[in-house]
């Protein structure tokens, strides 16, 4: 008798889900075919929109970073970062070749094995410089100074003399 209302009470509460999520399906799609409602979700977006905008512009003028500023920011701190940590690499591989050439070599070619190292970790700097010398990146259209002609000097007016007769 027990498995009886059991299952009963899980076909009702199936058939009351089953009923609710209908009835929840059929209020959004009346909803969304709502000019009225669709109207007001429009309206809705495009002041949201403005009031980000105003609030980009009212940041701007008070010389405050956005939201998108400083993720632009942390991105490159990240990029840099990387970087650094890409060289410290490179200059730990260095002093570990120093190490070596300078253990393997006998006391009167360590001189030597030195400057050879030292002429290799030169031009390896050299390169690096060189690619990090790169062409500027070039300033948004908001900075650029624009050229403006030098206006004409005025003429002076002529003065006309009338004749006393």
């Amino acid at each position: 008798m027990e498995d009886d209302t059991g299952s009963a009470n899980a076909n009702l509460r199936d058939r009351l889900t089953r009923t609710g999520e209908d009835a929840l399906g059929k209020l959004a799609q009346d909803l969304l075919e709502n000019p009225v409602v669709t109207g007001a979700l429009a309206k809705a977006f495009g002041a949201r929109e403005k009031a980000t905008a105003a609030q980009e512009t009212a940041m701007s003028a008070l010389n405050l970073p956005s939201a998108a500023d400083l993720e632009r920011l942390t991105r490159r701190l990240r990029s840099v970062s990387q970087r650094l940590e890409g060289i410290e690499d490179g200059v730990d591989r260095l002093d570990r070749r120093f190490e070596e050439a300078a253990k393997s070599a006998p006391p009167g070619e360590r001189l030597a094995a030195i400057e050879s190292q030292l002429a290799k970790l030169s031009a390896d700097v050299a390169v690096l410089a060189g690619a990090l010398d790169a062409a500027p990146t070039p300033l948004p259209r908001e900075q650029e100074r624009l050229e403006v002609d030098k206006p004409a000097p005025a003429r002076k007016r002529a003065s006309s003399k009338k004749s006393s007769s």
